[in-house]
C-alpha cells in the first residue's frame, strides 16, 4: 500500500509542476507548450503505472 501512496504523491507533484507551463502556454508561450506536452506524456505513463499497481495490489489481497 505504501508504494501506491508514494506513486500518488509523485503524480500530484508532477501535476503541480505542470501548472505553470500550462498557464504560460495558454498565454501564447510556445516553449511552455512543448514542456507541458512532455510533462503530460510523462503524467500519462505514471498514471498508467499507478493503475497497474492498484490492480496488482487487489489481486494479491484476493489471493491471500
Amino acid at each position: 500500500m505504501n508504494n501506491i501512496t508514494d506513486k500518488w504523491y509523485e503524480i500530484k507533484v508532477l501535476v503541480e509542476s505542470l501548472e505553470l507551463d500550462i498557464h504560460k502556454n495558454a498565454n501564447g508561450n510556445a516553449s511552455a507548450g512543448v514542456r507541458a506536452r512532455r510533462g503530460l506524456r510523462l503524467l500519462k505513463k505514471e498514471v498508467g503505472d499507478l493503475v497497474k499497481m492498484t490492480i496488482d495490489g487487489e489481486k494479491q489481497r484476493k489471493a491471500q
